[in-house]
């Protein structure tokens, strides 16, 4: 099954795919554009060169069907999304994306026009010296850079909002800063380089023949011809959008005649128009609503547990219930993006993001596949009875002091201590290398505590015993709580673990290993023998290898 991380970029119904797969086609060709665009700051040759490359697929039948095809799927997506949306409030990034993706087309019409338009039905060779040649020195050559400029900011933010949610992506941030502002910039450069050529050859009056028959430039009837379809073009687009608007508008006003109540577990109590989704009605009425992918199905950061009134919504769509079914949720969760209440609720909101500042994207979660380690100290309690509050919580830094650094030397890192125990999580690029980390710890852990009670028996007391539960399976990491909160770990697999080692008790072994460790750290399982656990609060049977001691580590680790 591939990882989560992977899955995840395409949850989401097929109309959210269409869009993510059609915004990728786009992207792919301005950046290829842009690139090529920038040759020119070198020479021009390398610049045509490039561009005759480029049409073999461009202007190919297939290539035609892919990049024109793509253009008009996405632009109807957007507008019926448009048409379709509940309310025009919604983040800044949303509004900045949207505008950028309304205005495009009014800019591109007009190239697309005297370009490919001009080469199909006039036979113009457009090549980068007829249309730098064409705009250079007016107004176009302003409007053209304002579309280069919308065009790829509008395409940064969507694959930012598509992939900010990978571990990869955010490690890369700032080279891709970097590029992100390097590219147009070169695109701009080569522009301007070509432009002050051009402009030098055209002032020629030789040279400025021979480029009007190298381009075959179109004469006064086919620009009189390509502005009549530039203005049918602009009044087809504005008479699309204000259909668009119109129907958002009588949505409007028809939703307004009807309202529903919704209350918030931990916040306030609202009406809001019957026909929003519950993401819409938040944001309608202002209450903080975390939604990392834009109301899109795809990162379940809106979902909601339906504590009252879930009976009054229809069933999750198949989008929906695979989003959820990806993240563990439990009985009740609904994607706040995707129901629409026409009856009461009272709901909880899983995120619910600071309402006094705008947190780190930390803070949002980030889902990772990694090993966890569980350890507890047996008999704690009457081990403590009558002594002083200072020889307990110096018998515990010492315990610690002795087998924490076992699960740092192997990358590990506490995540939160538990009284007598702890909680470790294992961070690693993949989950093979995290839970090769587990099984490093686990063994340093026996040495480590092998070594702390010698020193007790030396001081004449008696030895320190513990459980210790291993598991590798789907978390959840995040500042989770209040104010300044900490980063931490949350999930099911949490959960199996904290069992796993509460049931090392039952068993009378130091250590349970599960089979998804073993597995994913690459030790051969022939030979040995698994225990199959039913654990408290945990769906499904876990398989784990019970070890009598912590010694027996080192044999498995040299399987």
């Amino acid at each position: 099954m591939a990882p989560r991380a992977t899955t995840s970029l395409w949850r989401g119904n097929w109309i959210t795919q269409l869009r993510i797969a059609t915004g990728l086609i786009l992207f792919t060709y301005a950046l290829i554009h842009f690139l090529n665009i920038g040759l020119g700051l070198f020479s021009p040759a390398a610049q045509d060169a490039m561009q005759d490359a480029r049409k073999l697929f461009n202007r190919s039948v297939i290539g035609t069907v892919i990049v024109y095809g793509a253009f008009i799927t996405h632009a109807i997506l957007a507008l019926n999304a448009l048409a379709g949306r509940g309310t025009l409030r919604m983040p800044l990034r949303e509004a900045v994306q949207l505008a950028f993706g309304i205005t495009i087309p009014f800019f591109l019409i007009t190239h697309m026009i005297f370009t490919r338009g001009a080469h199909e039905v006039f036979d113009v060779n457009d090549d980068y010296g007829y249309l730098i040649g064409l705009i250079w020195g007016s107004a176009s050559a302003w409007t053209q850079t304002g579309l280069l400029l919308l065009v790829w900011i509008h395409g940064c933010i969507g694959l930012h909002v598509w992939l900010r949610g990978q571990r990869w992506w955010r490690r890369s941030q700032p080279v891709l800063i970097g590029l992100a502002v390097l590219i147009p910039g070169f695109a701009l450069a080569g522009f301007v380089a070509e432009g002050r050529r051009l402009k030098t050859l055209f002032a020629d009056p030789v040279q400025g023949q021979q480029l009007l028959a190298q381009f075959n430039w179109p004469d006064g009837q086919a620009f009189s011809t390509m502005i009549a379809w530039k203005e049918l073009g602009l009044t087809l687009t504005w008479a699309l959008l204000g259909l668009c608007l119109l129907i958002f508008a009588a949505r409007w006003v028809l939703r307004r005649r009807s309202s529903v109540s919704i209350d918030y577990v931990d916040g306030p109590r609202i009406r809001a128009p019957k026909g929003l989704t519950l993401l819409e009605m938040s944001r309608e009425r202002g209450v903080p609503h975390t939604s990392l992918c834009g109301g899109k199905g795809r990162c379940t950061t809106c979902r909601v547990l339906i504590e009252d009134g879930g009976e009054t919504l229809g069933p999750p769509a198949p989008a929906e219930a695979r989003s959820l079914a990806a993240v563990g949720a439990p009985p009740g969760t609904r994607l706040a993006c995707q129901i629409r209440p026409t009856e009461p609720l009272t709901v909880f909101r899983v995120f619910q993001p600071d309402g006094t500042r705008r947190r780190a994207h930390a803070s949002q979660g980030e889902e990772r596949r990694l090993a966890i380690l569980f350890l507890d100290m047996r008999g704690f309690t009457a081990r403590t009875t009558g002594q002083l509050p200072y020889d307990v919580v110096f018998l515990l830094n010492r315990f610690f002091d002795a087998i924490v650094p076992a699960i740092t030397q192997a990358g590990g890192t506490v995540d939160k201590y538990l009284g007598d125990g702890l909680l470790a999580v294992f961070e690693a690029a993949d989950e093979k290398r995290s839970a090769q980390a587990a099984l490093q710890a686990a063994a340093g852990i026996g040495a480590g505590l092998d070594q702390f009670n010698t020193r007790l028996a030396a001081e004449g007391g008696d030895p320190v015993r513990i459980g210790v539960g291993v598991h590798l399976g789907e978390i959840v990491l995040g500042e989770i709580g209040a104010g300044r909160a900490p980063r931490t770990i949350i999930g099911d697999a949490v959960n199996t673990t904290s069992r796993l080692e509460a049931k090392t008790k039952d068993l009378g072994v130091p250590l349970l290993i599960t089979k998804a460790v073993l597995s994913s750290a690459g030790v051969p399982a022939d030979g040995l023998v698994f225990e199959t656990l039913s654990l408290r609060g945990v769906a499904q049977p876990v398989d784990a290898l019970a070890l009598a001691e912590f010694s027996q580590m080192d044999a498995l680790l040299k399987r």
